[in-house]
């Protein structure tokens, strides 16, 4: 009786060539199981191959983000409620406080003071205290500032109270956008986020319309509605959060650092380990770039192509990033939040949001003393036309979030279309001398202002 020998692939056959051989002339003692000892050590994985990569965490997963993100959700509605509400205001602001046009706008100007506050804290409070820190900071500056605008106050004491809602306003803004932004399908989470921004925003001058020319209640009774809705944050928010603490956010985020180190920070061509004592892989271009002849990656191999690179003399910024590095107050700083300001894109997508949350909110704020006083509106009609603005762009978060991932290559695509779209229904809106014309195409300019924030 013989026995057989195993066969191997014939990888296994290079690493050990004499393992269906007979022994050399030279007195070669190494056994066959010495040969499949070689033959499964360099099979089998490597411990440290594993892939050490974090998963991206989902809406749902851990199941905690479940809680935290119907939290984040809410969270948004009172944002959005809050904003809104200026523009159905402003008439009764106005008659209450007997103001002109100029000193009535300083209600928009200064929660920005307290975005730009809450853009030079957001680290800081993110570093030490935590998302529970950003929950419960952003959840009393709300409270605070709701309860003293119910009481009213001189017109100086309120524009200074809008500051602190701005502020809050703006702290919860960036923690969540980042948090959710962060995760998987990130787009359609997104949308769902700011879709409820949207909601509130749509509910909040229906409300506030409905209460003062229907039910005749004063401009400041609103916010009575706006104090339950932050006593309900408070604890949602804070609640859901409570155990991401400074600890816990300082752990995350220096271990996201790391991971991500590898992968970003390597140049073009540089090899990427597979594990220990393997041999280094090259990164390679894309395939669709490799088999493009109108693409440089036809032309020349990544050695050749990493060499022209690093020789090619940098050139000189222009006069834009020159006049921004000048004005930029953290060109010599250090830190997480220097590292940003000081980064091109992050100016300049800075700029392009100034503009952007801009247009949207004076759109959405000074609609309704249009549609009165040019439009010739009764005050009731107004109050739902900024209802229809905010609406458009309640559906408009929901529905294009899964349409821009599917039907635009990238978001720059997406913007640039949207944008489009935005320029053509506002001259229309200018050009159309009608109550109605001019309802429909704000609406629909609400509708198309989707991912242009969330891109």
């Amino acid at each position: 009786m013989t026995m057989e020998m195993p066969t191997y692939p014939e990888h296994a056959k290079a690493i050990s060539p004499s393992i269906s051989q007979e022994p050399s002339d030279k007195g070669t003692t190494r056994t066959v199981g010495a040969k499949v000892d070689d033959y499964e050590e360099a099979t089998l994985p490597n411990p440290t191959t594993a892939n050490t990569t974090p998963q991206l965490q989902r809406w749902n997963h851990p199941r905690s983000n479940i809680s935290r993100v119907l939290a984040t959700l809410w969270c948004f509605t009172i944002l959005g409620a809050n904003d809104a509400a200026y523009g159905a205001l402003i008439p009764y602001l106005e008659a209450y406080y007997k103001v002109d046009y100029l000193t009535i706008s300083l209600v928009f100007l200064s929660p920005v003071v307290g975005y730009t506050a809450s853009a030079l804290t957001n680290n800081i409070v993110h570093m030490k205290f935590g998302q529970r820190g950003v929950a419960a900071i952003m959840s009393v500056s709300h409270l605070i500032a709701y309860i003293v605008i119910s009481l009213h106050p001189p017109y100086p004491a309120l524009v200074v109270v809008f500051m602190l809602a701005g502020y809050g306003n703006g702290l919860g803004d960036s923690a969540w956008n980042a948090w959710i932004g962060d995760m998987a399908n990130a787009n359609e989470v997104l949308g769902f986020l700011h879709g409820m921004y949207g909601l509130g925003a749509c509910i909040s001058p229906l409300i506030a319309t409905a209460m003062i020319t229907r039910a005749g209640w004063q401009w400041y009774e609103f916010y009575y509605f706006m104090i339950g809705a932050a006593v309900i944050e408070i604890f949602v928010l804070t609640g859901t959060f409570w155990k991401s603490t400074g600890a816990a956010y300082r752990a995350q985020h220096a271990a996201g650092l790391t991971a991500h180190a590898d992968p970003l920070d390597q140049p073009s061509g540089a090899t990427t380990p597979t594990g220990t004592g393997a041999t280094p892989r090259k990164e390679q271009a894309p395939l669709m770039q490799r088999i493009n002849p109108f693409h440089e990656h036809f032309f020349m191999n990544q050695p050749l192509r990493s060499s022209l690179s690093s020789s090619r003399p940098k050139p000189p910024p222009g006069p834009l990033a020159s006049f921004l590095r000048k004005i930029n107050p953290f060109k010599n700083a250090s830190g997480a939040t220097a590292a940003a300001v000081n980064n091109r894109v992050t100016i300049l997508s800075a700029v392009f949001l100034l503009f952007y949350v801009g247009a949207e909110v004076s759109i959405g704020g000074w609609i309704v003393v249009f549609m009165l006083r040019v439009r010739h509106g009764t005050n009731f009609a107004s109050g739902i036309v900024a209802t229809g603005f905010w609406l458009g762009v309640t559906v408009g978060r929901f529905v294009l979030g899964f349409v821009t991932a599917r039907c635009f290559p990238t978001e720059k695509h997406a913007v640039a279309f949207y944008l489009v779209c935005s320029l053509a229904l506002q001259v229309l809106f200018w050009l159309i001398p009608s109550f109605t014309v001019s309802a429909v195409m704000v609406g629909l300019l609400g509708f198309c202002k989707f991912d242009n924030l969330v891109a």
